[in-house]
This record gives structure tokens, C-alpha cells and sequence, in this order.
């Protein structure tokens, strides 16, 4: 069978039954902790203050002994241990790249890789991109942001598996429609608001997106639209292509999951990340199919592992058997957050990101409050944040600071209100300062 007609990336791996996962699963773990124990000082310490030690991990229901981390945990370390944090379990010369990512504080934190990390990382990019369709005669037009963003990368995927690839990043939307034409480009990957905003954009400008343009394959991510069929299909209806949704995570790898041919869920990289589906409140495993947050185990990742990281993310997942005949478990959407973060445009935001240029701003009272909402299928930030009693300035002026402030900061952009002081109710609850009134957002 030629190449580009073979059905599976890795077909050994992708078709096995699930009990060879499992098997396959425990193993990896085993020599995951205790590389995480003899090399990272602060597993070391984590796992013997919490009574637990790799040499009794026998099968995978073990793993729940061992203590969580979060983001919390990461910004810690890393402050404490700089640059990279004492999660780290291999000497910086063993480095050879770091994604980033905001976070509260404003101070991104670092994912690092070793070389072989990286490797195996990009080929299983590849193998997700073969079991969406790409194949070596593509056109490829990877239009994720580069800038430390570990989405940027995932093109090395494409490029593995043989497609033409072009990594066009955030160029302006007429370019990258310019780009298309002139190269007849066949996949993009982009965000689902920014695939809508595109397709529309190419319209006012007279192009036809089904006959002038190629593209018939859509990868989206970064925001749950991709999972919401009616935000797929209308995407799909608009290009006349094919739209499939992927999930990744800065502080893992890029795509963590996406969807087949099928289209029935997203295929999860067993094989790389043990996933754990816990009830918020009692942290013991939900049923298959329920809702629950996501915690994840690195199985792989050398430079830093990542040992029952709680994502925030409420998701569920089935091993019922897909269509295509991969066997691996399938993400079913995230459904929510635990927390406030917000995601706009492919960007994760923090209330407490706002929170921090407020209070440091003295021309502002400190207060403020997020509106979210749905325009035209792009989502729009607003800031809204209170002048102090004393500030005898220009409001126009200090919304065009505080913005300047938030995009540097976080990467975000918004449309900042002035308000005057006493404006906004003084009260800690997080409905007070998140107002999300999009529809539908969430699967």
C-alpha cells in the first residue's frame, strides 16, 4: 500500500486492544516516576513527604497516591528555582527548547524539552495530522502564533509526515488569504472564531472560498467551538471544507488530542499522557462518560514531568471503539472551567492578570470587571475598570495605557471602559468579576 493511502500513522500502536494500552501505559510510568524521583529535587521531596515512592506503582490505580500540582505549582517553583523550577529533572544543557505561556503574575512559565522530548512530541503531531487526513501531497499553512507558543511547532508535524508546509504564523488576514491563492493551500490550522472570521473576510473581498481557494481541511483549537457540531458545521457550510477540533495543552505539548476522520471525539495520546477524570469535590474517579476534572501524568516527557498536574478543565472521555479503528480513548469535549480563566481568541486569560495591572495602575481604584461576549462569531473583551477620585486626566488616555498594559502582559487585546470611581460592586465573588455572555461556548 503506498504511503499517502495507508490508514494509520503507527498502526501496531494506534489499533492495539485496550488491555496492551494499559500494559503498555503502566510501564511507562514506572520508569517515568522514577526518573521524576532520582532527578527533580522537588519530587524528591513531594513523594517522600506524601509517604509514596515509585517502587510501588503496580498497576495504574496506584498512580492516585501520589500528591497533585497545578499552575500554582509551576509559578512557584519557578521563582523559586530560577529560570525553569526544580520539577525539572535534567541539566539545562540537556535543553534544547521551551514553549511559554502568561500566567498570573504576568512572568510566563516555562515548558521545556529535551531533544528526544521534542522528537517524540513532533512525530506524534504527525500521527494526529495523518488521522485527520493530511497527507504528503497537502499544502499546509500553519497560521498559530511562533511567538513562544507551543502550538507554533506542531507545523514540524506536517512537515514530518511530507505535506508542504508553510509556516505562515499571525500574518494579517489578507496576506494569509493571499498566501492561500497563490499557493492553493489545501489545511490551515487556526482558531474556530478565526476560521469563521477569515471565511468571512475572503467574501466581502470577492473571493469565492470553494472555487478560487483549496483549503478543504480545517485543524482548529484553543477554543471549544471545534466541538460544538453547530460551530463546526456552520464553519464547514461557509469553506467547503472539513473542520476537526484538537486540544493541547502549553504545559505539556502542543496537540494533545484530536479528531479523526470520524469526527466522534478526540483521540488522546495514550501513549504520551496518562489522563485521570476526578470529581471536583471528592477527587475520586468518575464513570466513563461523566464529567470531571482532568488530570493529567506525563509519560514521556523527560525535561520536566508532570506528575497528576490538575488542569482546571471539566471533560469527559469514552473508550467505546471509533470508526476508524483507533483504539485509544477519546477526549469528548471540555465542558467547562473550574476556575475563572477565560480563553479568547486562543489566548488564556486570568481574572487575576487584570487583577494585577489594576492595582498597580494608582490612576485606578483597583476594581474591575470582565464582559465577555460573541460578535459576528469572534469573541470581544471588555475591561471594565474604575478611575480613581483623584485622576484629573483624559479617560481616553488612561483605557489606551491600561490596554497597552494588558496586551503586553497577557497577549490579549480588549476594548477598556472608564468608569468613574465607585462604579462596579465591591464584592470577591468571581460571577461579580467574570461576565461571560456568550451562547453556546462550552460542549
Amino acid at each position: 500500500m503506498s504511503t499517502q493511502h495507508r490508514p494509520y500513522w503507527d498502526e501496531a500502536l494506534e489499533t492495539q486492544p485496550r488491555e496492551d494500552w494499559a500494559a503498555l501505559k503502566l510501564q511507562l510510568l514506572q520508569k517515568h516516576l522514577h526518573h521524576a524521583y532520582n532527578n527533580s529535587p522537588y519530587y524528591r521531596a513531594s513523594f517522600d513527604a506524601a509517604g509514596v515512592h515509585p517502587e510501588s506503582v503496580r498497576s495504574l490505580d496506584d498512580i492516585r497516591r501520589f500528591p497533585f500540582i497545578n499552575k500554582q505549582t509551576l509559578r512557584e517553583r519557578q521563582l523559586a528555582v530560577p529560570p525553569f523550577g526544580d520539577l525539572v529533572a535534567v541539566p539545562e544543557r540537556d535543553i534544547v527548547y521551551i514553549s511559554a505561556s502568561s500566567g498570573s503574575t504576568g512572568v510566563p512559565t516555562a515548558s521545556p524539552f529535551t531533544a528526544q522530548d521534542f522528537d517524540e512530541w513532533i512525530d506524534y503531531e504527525a500521527r494526529q495530522f495523518w488521522s485527520s487526513g493530511l497527507r504528503p501531497e497537502d499544502r499546509y499553512a500553519h497560521s498559530l502564533n511562533f511567538s513562544l507558543f507551543v502550538g507554533g511547532p506542531c507545523v514540524l508535524g506536517a512537515q514530518k509526515l511530507g505535506a508542504l508546509s508553510i509556516h505562515a504564523g499571525t500574518v494579517p488576514s489578507e496576506r494569509l488569504l493571499a498566501i492561500a491563492k497563490q499557493f492553493q493551500v489545501t489545511a490551515i490550522w487556526t482558531t474556530p472564531s478565526y476560521a469563521w472570521y477569515l471565511g468571512e473576510t475572503a467574501v466581502k473581498e470577492g473571493i469565492d472560498l470553494k472555487k478560487d481557494l483549496a483549503i478543504r481541511r480545517i485543524f482548529v483549537a484553543g477554543e471549544p467551538g471545534g466541538s460544538i457540531p453547530e460551530t463546526r458545521q456552520r464553519i464547514e457550510a461557509l469553506w467547503g471544507a472539513s473542520v476537526y477540533d484538537y486540544y493541547g495543552l502549553s504545559d505539556i505539548f502542543g496537540s494533545c488530542a484530536g479528531m479523526c476522520e470520524e469526527k466522534d471525539g478526540l483521540h488522546w495520546a495514550e501513549d504520551h499522557i496518562l489522563v485521570e477524570v476526578l470529581h471536583p469535590d471528592t477527587n475520586e474517579p468518575v464513570e466513563e462518560g461523566a464529567r470531571g476534572e482532568m488530570v493529567l501524568t506525563t509519560l514521556k516527557k523527560s525535561a520536566r514531568p508532570m506528575v497528576r498536574f490538575r488542569t482546571g478543565d471539566i471533560v469527559s472521555f469514552t473508550s467505546e471503539p471509533c470508526g476508524c479503528g483507533r483504539t485509544s480513548i477519546r477526549l469528548q469535549g471540555v465542558h467547562g472551567r473550574l476556575d475563572d480563566m477565560l480563553i479568547i481568541k486562543g489566548a488564556n486569560l486570568f481574572p487575576s492578570d487584570v487583577e494585577a495591572i489594576a492595582r498597580r495602575d494608582h490612576d485606578l481604584t483597583g476594581e474591575y470587571r470582565l464582559i465577555v461576549e460573541r460578535q459576528n462569531h469572534l469573541d470581544v473583551l471588555t475591561v471594565e475598570v474604575e478611575r480613581s477620585a483623584t485622576f484629573s486626566g483624559r479617560d481616553e488616555d488612561l483605557a489606551h495605557h491600561f490596554g497597552r498594559q494588558l496586551k503586553s502582559i497577557t497577549g490579549v487585546s480588549a476594548v477598556v471602559k472608564i468608569l468613574p470611581a465607585d462604579t462596579l460592586p465591591r464584592a470577591t465573588h468571581k460571577a461579580r468579576r467574570v461576565e461571560d455572555r456568550r451562547s453556546g461556548v462550552w460542549g
